[in-house]
């Protein structure tokens, strides 16, 4: 079971820095106010109607290009960065402290002796004398 979770925790931070890192651009195409196209990977495709050099300067064009850019991290922090002040020490020591004994198997033996006496009772010396005090 240990091992298990072991393995599902190690790939879950690999794939959540895989995915920091990344970065993706969506490409999107309008024709007036419609969306006619869009692209993850490459250029989006226009919708036909793309005026030459020479009619873009007489008359306004109705189809825009919108480029979406989303920027993952480009360096990762290193463990020689991180600063421990004491406090910090003291919770993560007490935090693994506690779940370790929390999680551990703890194990307790029973001795069973095979010819074993009782002690030996006190006389109860006001039933023996038959002196009660009234």
């Amino acid at each position: 079971m240990k091992k298990n979770l072991n393995k599902i925790t190690s790939t879950f931070l690999a794939f959540l820095v895989l995915c920091s890192t990344f970065s993706f651009t969506v490409k999107s195409h309008y024709c007036g106010a419609f969306l006619m196209d869009i692209s993850f990977i490459g250029d989006a495709d226009g919708c036909g109607m793309e005026m030459e050099q020479k009619a873009t300067a007489k008359k306004k064009s109705c189809c825009k290009d919108e480029i979406h850019t989303i920027e993952g991290q480009d360096e990762l922090q290193s463990a020689s960065e991180l600063k421990f002040d004491f406090k910090k020490q003291q919770f993560l020591t007490s935090f693994l402290i506690s779940y370790q004994l929390l999680l551990s198997k703890q194990t307790t033996q029973h001795t069973y002796y095979k010819d074993f006496s009782p002690p030996d009772t006190p006389k109860d010396y006001q039933v023996l004398f038959q002196s009660f005090l009234i």
